[in-house]
């Protein structure tokens, strides 16, 4: 990875801290503690081995120092348990932050922008990235602080004693980060890998899940089968590379903190057999001297241990960090829908005008799709928007939503759109989309997503005008009758008539319906277009459409090819005139 990226992200997970509120404070704080109670618990057992067997006193004497020992144990152990509930709550609500910050970031880029990708890296992004992050606020970040203390805290108290066994645990100490470091950067890189893996592996049999009809219908399931196993062979190759360096990481760590504490130990074997005689201040040197070093010295290099074993979770984060990111800074480019520069206006209208002047609509990723184009919608009417597949008919009604970000001037009621806050307009409009989706829950939730306060007769006759009502009294679960996800379980054409019954649940003043009709039968369809007439009376809507023959209905009709309005007008001027509508009607009356 690169060393500036790898900094950048960094320094935007140390931002992050505060989400984790006072939790990470009273973390490092029982660590602090817990390091001061180990000195004194090391001062103890010292001191009653000095008194039992160099002095020759009875066991008695030492009953304070046995009573502090017990003391300091419970006292570890209580700070121990306080420290793992409190570095989990700090992980917790860092990862609830970040969850939030993620959903309301797709929130804001809308379902154009979640398409790009397969709906499994968007899971494996929202949930298994997001928790990748845990580790590191609970375990590494007060690591960090405690890595630093302790062992300054044990060298303050060991100096004064012995100067030589002091230069000894300061001298090697360096090692284990040195080393530590240099395991990590690689560990760093390949974690990275192995998210980007995992996010390609959920995608992949997220996709393949999802079409699983598809894919035993053209007997493809042999071929799926190997590509599954190809991407789970990579994700296990790049997982072993992750795990070998952090066992490397730890049997480095454990080397050099075992070779520190023999050399100490060597020290004072022959300082006791009078072979060395220096790191003293004058005395010779006592059994205390040498156990309290002794004991102390594990300890001086448990943190850094410690440090050495979640430092995979430092690697751990910024590989999940990068994508995380990189979603949260993504900015659509070319857009005045997303101008935050201007603050947003309320909205609230009885009718709806749409007046656009040299629009044109973009990509997220700043591909022109639309454009320029211009048109004034009075309110009160119904238009359809008609043209070959892909002119750009979808994309207009997704910058009218807030989907797509767009140039030129784009007004409502006169006021330009950009300026209005997305959440107020939407509770205006209606839409329906070309692919439904539905939640899972019951039909009686799925109809009331927009308005919970209908009520059973009111879903009823919302699901009678979308001509599903029959389907839905023969069920013997009724409105309790379970949507799974995807729409598991009923038709194309039933998952368009329940979104249906759903967008003529709002009270709305503009409709923007995209093929409305696309998977329905001729029946079915009658009576939709019929309850559709009847719900937008008094309302504006903009239709998009294939179907020709029932263009009469509508105020007026614009014809888009290629990205721009060729044609607009009612369809008895336009249909008689040499233009793509005549043609386009003429072939579907030779089809039919």
């Amino acid at each position: 990875m690169d060393k500036s990226l790898e900094k950048s992200l960094t320094q935007w997970l140390k931002s992050q801290q505060s989400a984790c509120g006072i939790f990470l404070k009273l973390s490092i704080l029982c660590g602090w503690l817990n390091g001061v109670a180990i000195v004194g618990q090391a001062y103890c057992v010292a001191r009653i081995l000095q008194q039992v067997i160099m002095q020759n006193m009875p066991v008695q004497v030492s009953n304070i120092e046995f009573i502090s020992l017990m003391i300091l144990l419970l006292v570890r152990a209580g700070l121990a348990q306080v420290r793992e509930r409190v570095s989990f709550e700090a992980g917790k609500r860092l990862r609830s932050d970040i969850r939030q910050a993620v959903l309301a970031k797709l929130v804001e880029l809308g379902p154009v922008f979640i398409k790009g990708k397969p709906s499994g890296s968007w899971a494996s992004l929202v949930f298994e990235q997001v928790e990748d992050l845990h580790d590191y606020y609970a375990k590494y970040v007060p690591q960090m602080m405690l890595a630093g203390f302790i062992p300054l805290l044990i060298l303050v108290c060991v100096f004064p004693l012995n100067w030589a066994a002091g230069i000894i645990l300061l001298a090697t100490a360096p090692l284990i980060p040195m080393f530590m470091i240099l395991v990590g950067m690689g560990a760093a890189d390949a974690n990275r890998k192995n998210v980007k893996a995992l996010s390609r592996l959920s995608g992949h049999f997220m996709d393949r899940l999802k079409g699983l009809q598809t894919v035993k219908l053209f007997h493809r399931g042999d071929a799926e089968l190997v590509n599954i196993e190809t991407a789970s062979e990579d994700f296990r190759s790049r997982t072993m590379s992750v795990l070998r360096l952090a066992f490397l990481s730890s049997a480095v760590l454990e080397f050099f903190a075992a070779v520190s504490i023999a050399v100490l130990a060597v020290y004072f074997g022959f300082s006791y057999l009078d072979h060395l005689d220096f790191g003293h201040y004058g005395a010779s040197i006592s059994l205390f001297t040498g156990m309290f070093v002794l004991i102390l010295a594990p300890e001086f290099f448990q943190p850094l241990r410690d440090l050495g074993t979640h430092y995979h979770a430092k690697a751990q984060a910024i590989g999940a960090a990068e994508t995380l990111v990189e979603l949260l800074n993504y900015q659509v480019q070319g857009t005045e829908i997303t101008d935050n520069s201007q603050p947003k206006a309320p909205f609230s209208a009885d009718a709806i005008s749409i007046e656009a002047v040299d629009l044109e609509v973009f990509s997220v990723d700043g591909q022109r799709l639309l454009g320029p184009i211009s048109f004034t919608l009075p309110a009160g009417e119904q238009w359809a928007v008609v043209g070959p597949s892909g002119a750009g008919k979808t994309s207009l009604l997704n910058a009218l939503l807030g989907f797509l970000p767009y140039k030129g001037s784009l007004k409502i009621n006169q006021q330009p759109l950009s300026s209005i806050q997305l959440a107020d307009w939407r509770r205006h409009l209606a839409w329906l989309g070309q692919d439904p989706q539905l939640f899972h829950g019951t039909v009686r939730d799925n109809v009331a997503l927009a308005n919970p306060q209908l009520t059973d007769p009111q879903i009823m006759t919302l699901l009678d005008q979308a001509n599903i009502s029959d389907f839905v009294t023969q069920h013997t679960q009724g409105l309790d009758l379970m949507i799974s996800d995807q729409s598991a379980g009923i038709s194309v054409g039933q998952a368009q008539r329940f979104a249906l019954a759903r967008a003529l649940a709002q009270p709305a003043k503009l409709f923007l319906l995209d093929e409305p009709t696309a998977s329905l039968d001729a029946q079915s369809e009658k009576f939709v277009l019929a309850s559709l007439q009847q719900a937008m009376q008094g309302a504006s809507g903009l239709t998009v459409t294939h179907r020709l023959d029932d263009l009469s209905a509508m105020d007026k009709v614009l014809v888009i090819d290629k990205g721009v309005i060729v044609q607009q007008g009612h369809v008895s001027q336009l249909q008689h005139n040499d233009g793509l509508l005549a043609q386009m009607i003429n072939q579907q009356q030779e089809v039919y």
